[in-house]
């Protein structure tokens, strides 16, 4: 397995369709679609913008609209960036047009890669395993409009570790600079999250927020990993 990771969602080059893209926005969009998924979700659409999610639910009347903008719900939209959202009651069984700031935006960059993973720290190690066997891993870091979020590097650092030890080869600088940002516990894990300037400013939002942050920040809660 080879593994490279794109720090940042601005590298030039294109994800190579045959590859495995695993797709990392820890605070939220990854681990909201993680819940989601779990929670029954049946598919999820990506788009860059709120005016493309609405054309969108023409073709699909009974979707949910799903997204944020600087982390709080699109007016009009069914549901914000919240994993608390994502009850089974509410998503089971229904498609997600989802419109987030950064994670989306990641999903499409990938479109071309053979198969789209998403990850979080609440599933990492479900993940880990789910790549076994994959030849190419692109671990693409959805970043904050564009720019390096540490949160995101620091959990393609622990997935880089964990590969690593069942054998992977990383390639590339990216790769060998979130390895050297890799927590090693879940404490550190958590510190990571919390320390982040994105999770410092969802905590600055409110109490349902710092929740958000909180549920982001823990390890393997969940035992699955999804693809999109």
């Amino acid at each position: 397995m080879r593994v490279t990771v794109r720090v940042t969602p601005a590298a030039p080059e294109p994800v190579p369709p045959g590859c495995t893209a695993v797709i990392i926005d820890v605070l939220r969009a990854t681990t909201t679609l993680t819940y989601a998924r779990l929670h029954g979700a049946r598919d999820v659409l990506p788009v860059a913008t709120a005016a493309e999610a609405f054309t969108l639910r023409t073709r699909h009347p009974g979707a949910l609209l799903c997204g944020e903008r600087e982390g709080r719900r699109i007016e009009g939209f069914d549901l914000g960036n919240s994993p608390a959202e994502y009850r089974f009651a509410v998503v089971a069984g229904r498609t997600l047009i989802f419109a987030s700031t950064n994670g989306s935006l990641a999903l499409l960059r990938a479109r071309r890669a053979r198969r789209r993973v998403l990850a979080a720290f609440v599933n990492a190690s479900a993940v880990v395993r789910a790549l076994a066997g994959a030849g190419e891993v692109v671990l693409l870091c959805s970043g904050k409009l564009g720019r390096f979020c540490l949160e995101d590097a620091a959990l393609a650092g622990w997935l880089c570790r964990a590969l690593v030890a069942g054998g992977a080869r990383l390639e590339g600088g990216g790769a060998r600079f979130a390895l050297g940002l890799a927590p090693r516990t879940a404490a550190e894990v958590h510190a990571s999250v919390q320390s982040a300037g994105q999770g410092r400013y969802l905590r600055s939002l409110g109490p349902e927020f710092a929740a958000d942050v909180e549920c982001c920040a823990a390890l393997d809660t969940v035992d699955q990993v999804f693809d999109v």
